[in-house]
């Protein structure tokens, strides 16, 4: 029998999602910082922001397929709505961190 309190990974799988996003934040600002001017094609200033809407994408799709690998309903709006809100947070700081270098 389970109880109210039984997450089954739930909390671990949000705590993935954040990781994923934090470790390709990283990726973007290390290959942008060390001067990757082209992004998927985008070879404009501001082609890091399409390669971290990218990582953004990839965390929200991982988020979906996390919290539906736990098998359980109960829970599973607000386990998916903080894996994603981490994950916007992760890239939002991301992308205010790699500004100053793509308005200069």
């Amino acid at each position: 029998m389970q109880t109210q309190n039984d997450t089954r990974g739930g909390g671990i799988a949000v705590a993935a999602v954040w990781l994923l996003a934090l470790v390709g934040a990283a990726v973007v600002l290390g290959l942008a910082f060390g001067g990757t001017q082209e992004w998927f094609g985008d070879s404009g200033p501001l082609g890091v922001f399409d390669a971290l809407g990218v990582v953004f994408a990839a965390s929200v799709l991982a988020s979906l397929l996390a919290q539906l690998m736990t098998r359980r309903p109960q829970g599973f709006v607000l386990r998916a709505s903080a894996s994603v809100a981490g994950a916007a947070v992760v890239v939002a700081v991301a992308a205010a961190v790699v500004a100053p270098t793509v308005i200069a």
